[in-house]
């Protein structure tokens, strides 16, 4: 057997094309599979470490009015015996510009199972408590502080003006986290009496004290189910790329299969059995499976690594989640990406396995027995692209059975669904293709035998053109979803920052500033804008009582004020209105009524003319909604008021200041009469400019691992078409020699391969670009609804659609050139000498 075992083996070394083929579909697969999912690892060790921290597991307490709560305010509480503790936060920068988040605790009163709490030796709690105090901060933080890990203990390194207290490593902690008591946090940040929240058990206070704001630990996210969505997607891209890089596998090994049979004829002449010859193969399969899946896990690492930096940035910037830079990645992960790429490949040579044990010894030794077998195949192929089509279009139904923004698995399974239909039905459609082609131009020998020589490559080539048709569609939709995203998103913030400067003043000032502003020659109109926090606890349809939805609601909603000035009104963008847009910013302005986002209103079934009750500590209202307005980005439903009203009916703390410049207005100038003035420095009054550079900033990095993961895909397609036409060269120059002999110049029979190869990737490439369309679609429509809540409009962009097509072609070009190159190159002896028959 083991002398079997090296004569299989012995094949790829006389074609070692289709070896290097083999190992680069499985190495390719396993590095984008298993670099995905590195990052997911590492991100979600960082949520795990966040949420067990003091977040989303406490119930919180600030000050209605927004002021900071201060220790008279956590003594009295406790002095009235309510179970509260008081945490401080704030922000420092290390030596790297790496921002460190700073948090005070007072662990004796802190509730819940940290190891914070009260738990631990008497020796811990006397260093942490007591002067030099402690710092606790993760392992993964080090780098920031410029610290190894060896000299971490003990170390106090510095950060800017301040020195932080001996460190000691606390793997529990998120990264850029530091933890310590709240004296030594209060001497660190410079705070005095104030601190940020009171923190309690979950139900453990029945009601908010008077004049503070109690958020129940149910209503906050937590990071991971924010992210939930954006992880999924990345699984989904990652597992098109491990399809894509199957396909190359699975042609890789049915053309071996098909170049040995006469030697598993041989084999099984020689007595071994048809059992143990699939047993080999399967051997065979499982030792190239394990090279190529272990050089994939240790280039997936190397790919997250490259990649984690803006995954990092991205999830910080859209969902305020940190995330380690450095990679974490526990033990099951390196098993799991073993067993998923073994698991494929066993998957793609199943098909592969089965044919060889159904062959019998005489089916072995003819050599049409595997093309013989490809029609039924293509017959096949299209039931199952009928039944895959069929599974697509009830998800399609089911879905739209649903409530708005529900959905987001069914939905990658629509589109998956459509992906995997359109491959099955490829190669059918291409066979059809050539017999129609055939039977046009009988007239014409060399067409007819060009077509027909088409027709013979097809079962090695289906499988790389359905891999190619899967990435070109793929790269579309995604480059699509992508660019429309950024025009709109673009579009948006023109539209929403229509005022020159953006000024957050102290709240104390803020009143006297806007005075100040408001008599300034050089400001034409102020925006000024509040934001509080309420709950949606009933819905009306259509304005009727009695239409009411009866299902009872506790959703925590933000409640956004503007002022609608002559600014913002032209430019604000309404996706629904009631009675036109004028209409609904009168009733806007007058505080008749109130906007809804997207989000809310695809989650909650919101239309213009519907009545929503929201509550808040400041009173409630009922208000009849008047529009629906587009909040790209937001991850929550927001609620859209007048200024003044949401002042006056939810007692809201004043917000930031958008200022209007008068024409010829000196921006230099109302900067310094505000520094001068108020002291107000320059940080706190923002260029329109820089806000916009900034919110572009976060949307470049947002798209750079799709952008990187689709562009992987389709090279990974690329390659396989190009590994497969180039592994069959030499075979093809047995089939070209002979027309040779009869007089066909050479000439023409390069151009005749140029026409076959580019012909067919230019088919690929025209399915692909309505394909591409429809994914698209679904993208925006259906994904892009479910995972965030609000849907993208739909681009197409023809520059995209010219590269998609030039790149099919352009691969099936150079495929075919190196052959015909050779082609050219090899003296008429050695081509007589190519085929003996």
């Amino acid at each position: 057997m083991l002398t079997a075992l090296a004569t299989l083996l012995s094949h790829y070394k006389r074609h070692p094309g289709q070896l290097a083929m083999l190992l680069l579909g499985l190495w390719v697969a396993s590095a984008l599979w298993s670099g995905v999912q590195a990052i997911n690892a590492s991100a979600r060790d960082s949520y795990a470490r966040a949420e067990a921290l003091f977040t989303t597991g406490l119930d919180r307490l600030e000050r209605r009015d927004d002021e900071p709560l201060t220790r008279d305010d956590y003594l009295r509480l406790r002095r009235a015996g309510l179970p509260v503790s008081p945490l401080l936060e704030g922000t420092l920068e290390a030596p790297d510009g790496t921002r460190l988040t700073v948090i005070g605790i007072e662990p004796f009163t802190l509730p819940g199972d940290s190891d914070f709490a009260a738990a631990g030796s008497a020796g811990e709690l006397t260093e942490f408590l007591t002067p030099p105090w402690q710092t606790r901060v993760a392992p993964d933080t080090l780098p920031a502080l410029g610290l190894s890990h060896r000299e971490a203990p003990g170390a106090e390194p510095r950060l800017a003006e301040a020195q932080l207290p001996p460190l000691t490593l606390a793997p529990m902690l998120p990264p850029d986290t530091l933890v310590m008591d709240i004296a030594a946090a209060a001497a660190l940040l410079g705070s005095g009496e104030r601190i940020t929240r009171l923190v309690a058990a979950p139900e453990a206070l029945e009601q908010a004290p008077e004049g503070l704001v109690l958020t129940r630990a149910a209503t906050l996210v937590s990071p991971g189910q924010l992210t939930e969505s954006f992880h999924l997607n990345l699984t989904a891209m990652a597992l098109l790329a491990l399809a894509v890089g199957l396909f190359i596998v699975q042609a890789a090994l049915g053309l071996a299969l098909e170049q040995r049979l006469g030697l598993l004829r041989t084999l099984r002449a020689l007595g071994v059995s048809g059992r143990g010859l699939v047993g080999l193969l399967a051997l065979e399969l499982l030792l190239l499976g394990s090279i190529g899946a272990l050089a994939g896990i240790v280039s997936g690492v190397w790919l997250a690594r490259v990649l984690q930096p803006d995954v990092a940035a991205t999830l910080g910037s859209l969902y305020g989640a940190d995330v380690a830079v450095a990679l974490n990645l526990p033990w099951h992960y390196w098993l799991g990406g073993l067993a998923v790429t073994l698991g494929g490949l066993l998957l793609a040579g199943s098909g592969v396995l089965w044919r060889a044990a159904r062959l019998s010894v005489l089916g072995l030794g003819q050599a049409q027995a595997w093309r013989a077998g490809f029609h039924r195949q293509l017959r096949f192929m299209g039931m199952a692209g009928g039944i895959v089509a069929l599974v697509g279009l009830a998800l399609w139904v089911w879905l739209a059975w649903q409530p708005p923004g529900e959905g987001l698995l069914a939905g990658f399974g629509l589109v998956a669904a459509l992906l995997l239909a359109s491959a099955l039905w490829l190669p059918p459609l291409i066979a059809l293709l050539l017999a129609g082609l055939g039977r046009l131009l009988q007239r014409r020998p060399l067409a007819q035998w060009a077509l027909a020589d088409m027709q013979l490559q097809m079962p090695r080539l289906a499988l790389a053109m359905m891999a190619l048709l899967i990435a070109l569609s793929a790269n579309l939709g995604v480059s699509s979803m992508v660019g429309g995203f950024r025009l709109t998103f673009l579009d948006w913030l023109d539209q929403r920052l229509v005022a020159d400067f953006y000024l957050r003043p102290p709240a104390e000032q803020h009143d006297d500033i806007h005075a100040w502003l408001a008599e300034s020659a050089e400001v034409a109109e102020l925006l000024p804008t509040r934001r509080s926090e309420a709950t949606l606890v009933a819905v009306e349809r259509g304005g009727d009582a009695h239409n009411g939805d009866e299902r009872e609601r506790a959703l925590p909603v933000g409640v956004y004020g503007i002022t609608p000035g002559t600014t913002l009104l032209p430019s604000w963008p309404l996706l629904a209105t009631e009675a036109g847009r004028d209409a609904a910013w009168q009733a806007f302005a007058a505080g008749e009524a109130a906007f809804v986002n997207e989000q809310l209103a695809i989650a909650e079934g919101l239309a213009p003319g519907d009545r929503i009750t929201l509550t808040a500590p400041g009173g409630e209202a009922m208000l009849p909604v008047a529009a629906v307005y587009p909040d790209y980005g937001n991850t929550r439903g927001e609620v859209l008021l007048a200024t003044p009203e949401l002042a006056s009916r939810f007692t809201a703390p004043p917000g930031s200041i958008g200022i209007v410049l008068a024409p010829g207005g000196d921006g230099s100038a109302l900067r310094a009469g505000l520094r001068q003035r108020f002291a107000i420095g320059g940080d706190e009054l923002v260029d329109q400019r820089e806000v916009k550079r900034i919110a572009t900033g976060i949307f470049e990095r947002t798209f750079t691992i799709t952008r990187a993961l689709s562009a992987l895909t389709l090279a990974v397609a690329a390659l396989a078409l190009l590994a497969s036409l180039l592994a069959q060269a030499r075979e093809r120059r047995h089939q070209l020699a002979p027309l040779w002999a009869l007089g066909v110049p050479r000439r023409k029979l390069v151009t005749v391969q140029l026409a076959q190869l580019g012909g067919s990737a230019f088919v690929v490439g025209a399915l692909a670009l309505p394909l591409g369309t429809l994914l698209a679609l679904g993208l925006v429509a259906v994904i892009n609804v479910a995972a965030f809540g609000w849907r993208l409009p739909l681009y197409v962009f023809p520059a995209e659609m010219a590269l998609t097509l030039a790149t099919a072609v352009g691969v099936a070009l150079v495929a075919a050139a190196v052959p015909a190159t050779k082609l050219w190159r090899t003296p008429p002896r050695a081509l007589l000498a190519e085929d003996s028959t």
